[in-house]
């Protein structure tokens, strides 16, 4: 069996924390020829053992999967946490990574905990190792400058409570990218449609922003991308309470100048990727319809300009 380095972890949202351990494997691997594995809970393990109190998912586990090999993983394990699985003692967990993987080394942070009421950490860890024949690299934490200054230790928790407050270019600091809303298109109210601005409602599983106006861009199933006007909230100029995430695709091809839809694709259930650049506004219930279109018109030659100024490319 070909030896193997192995990180074990949830990796939700694969920030830069999470990818300095996978580049700490990669380092490790490729001068003896092994290969870098990742073993990713999905979901969390929370899920299973208090659902009431499991955070908000940052990503999808094919994102996750995707992001990992990006970052220099060679395969990505799924652990789905059974009650089995998270019965296990430290000892039995390590010793089935062993068995499937042939580990030369195990890479993780210092806040790493294991099996059964999360009793194994790292000093548990290399005296496993010692025995199991497999070496322990600590990986120090990453730090990152905020906004305001501050230096923040990347963590998918920091993540969850900037995007939860709007923080979409802090996020993109401790994510190393800008944070992203994989959705599938679904019926709205149709309202966008009947004042020149036609949205994709989006359906997803993952964290949405807090309530305001954002730009971004809206990234089409063939790979095509096109700055959006994206609203998070429950429209209170029209009263409603339904939370929802919709977007206006700038520049996006349509059949006709006043058609919903986009040229090629069906009018719902087609996959829509978000990408969070800026926070704008906040929500806010105008007076009037008319009203609200004029301040559409004003975000829309924001985002516009904010998109120039991130890929110049565009003004060509």
């Amino acid at each position: 069996m070909k030896r193997t380095v192995v990180t074990i972890g949830t990796f939700d949202g694969v920030h830069a924390g999470h990818a300095a351990l996978v580049r700490r494997a990669r380092e490790l691997a490729d001068p003896v020829g092994a290969s870098v594995a990742a073993l990713c809970f999905d979901p969390h393990p929370m899920e299973s053992i208090a659902p009431a109190r499991a955070p908000a998912r940052l990503t999808t586990f094919a994102d996750r999967s995707n992001l990992l090999r990006e970052a220099g993983a060679d395969v990505v394990v799924r652990l789905e946490p059974t009650g089995e699985l998270l019965s296990q003692s430290p000892e039995s967990f390590v010793r089935g990574v062993v068995r499937d993987l042939a580990p030369l080394a195990i890479v993780e942070g210092g806040d790493f905990r294991f099996g059964r009421g999360r009793a194994g950490d790292l000093d548990v860890l290399r005296g496993l190792g010692r025995t199991l024949g497999f070496e322990v690299h600590e990986v120090q934490p990453v730090e990152v400058v905020l906004q305001d200054h501050t230096i923040a230790r990347a963590s998918s928790t920091l993540c969850r409570w900037l995007i939860s407050n709007g923080r979409v270019r802090d996020a993109a600091a401790v994510l190393g990218r800008p944070y992203s809303l994989p959705g599938v298109v679904v019926r709205g109210d149709r309202r966008g449609r009947t004042i020149g601005c036609p949205t994709a409602n989006v359906s997803t599983e993952c964290l949405a922003p807090a309530d305001g106006v954002y730009a971004g861009m809206g990234i089409l199933p063939d790979g095509r991308e096109f700055p959006a006007a994206i609203s998070v909230g429950t429209k209170p100029t029209y009263g409603e309470q339904r939370r929802c995430v919709e977007a206006y695709l700038i520049g996006a091809p349509r059949p006709g100048d006043d058609a919903a839809m986009i040229s090629g694709l069906p009018e719902y259930g087609w996959n829509l990727r978000l990408r969070f650049d800026h926070w704008l506004r906040d929500q806010v219930a105008f007076e009037s319809t008319a009203a609200l279109v004029e301040q559409i018109n004003r975000d829309l030659r924001a985002i516009h300009a904010l998109s120039l100024l991130s890929h110049p490319e565009a003004a060509a």
